[in-house]
């Protein structure tokens, strides 16, 4: 995936991880990188027992601080991947990727690791042949990022909470026109980063999201399923 010569063993060792990496999401009671409030979270989300992952999303880089990715999409069987979608060409966060375990609030990296999907949103409405749960988003939606708060890392309703200092607005177009939410840091440890999406490209690297054209995004988006145990595999 990534710089010329990869090595094949690195790469099969990073697609085996993908494919027994447990989702370790946690349900929430609010809209978090869990759940949306108010929908049923998808199997993945919940589950105790280890899923089988039948569909992997890889995004690959050529290095930790490019903000250019290779995005490839997989059906998988087993330890077969057959290739659905891709290569396309992503982006990730303006100042790369973020190296294990080194993901910060506001560092403009990409996290690296395996994630499942929590849920899709959009400015615009659900599009024929969406799975996963869809939350619309309104012009007082918006997604805490302050990891002083109380809702860190949580889709909050401003007219009934107090989304904190400098929150992300959900009303974005065209970024967020149609999202999927990438459960990174489902427990909402404070500090190491929220808000991660899988969105819309706006023709510039993203602040630690993964973006597509809207064309191919909505080919991903309606081929997700949540009963395959969608995972995404990001690295640098």
């Amino acid at each position: 995936m990534r710089k010329a010569g990869f090595g094949r063993g690195v790469l099969a060792a990073t697609v085996l991880m993908a494919l027994t990496t447990v989702a370790g999401l946690v349900p929430a009671s609010r809209a978090s990188a869990a759940s949306p409030a108010g929908v049923t979270a998808s199997p993945a989300a919940v589950t105790s027992v280890t899923p089988v992952v039948r569909e992997l999303i890889t995004v690959m880089a050529a290095s930790y601080t490019t903000s250019y990715a290779t995005f490839r999409a997989y059906n998988v069987s087993g330890t077969k991947k057959t290739l659905v979608f891709g290569p396309w060409t992503a982006r990730v966060g303006y100042n790369g990727i973020a190296r294990p375990g080194k993901k910060r609030e506001g560092d403009g990296r990409t996290p690296s690791g395996t994630y499942g999907f929590s849920f899709f949103f959009g400015v615009d409405p659900p599009v024929k042949g969406f799975t996963f749960p869809f939350r619309h988003a309104y012009t007082y939606d918006y997604w805490d990022d302050d990891p002083a708060s109380s809702r860190y890392n949580e889709w909050v309703n401003a007219r009934t909470a107090n989304p904190g200092r400098y929150p992300e607005p959900m009303h974005n177009v065209p970024a967020y026109n149609y999202a999927a939410v990438i459960a990174y840091n489902a427990a909402r440890v404070r500090g190491l980063g929220s808000a991660i999406f899988l969105h819309v490209g706006t023709g510039s690297a993203t602040a630690g999201c993964v973006s597509l054209p809207q064309s191919e995004l909505l080919k991903i988006l309606r081929w997700l399923r949540p009963a395959d145990n969608p995972r995404i595999t990001i690295s640098g």
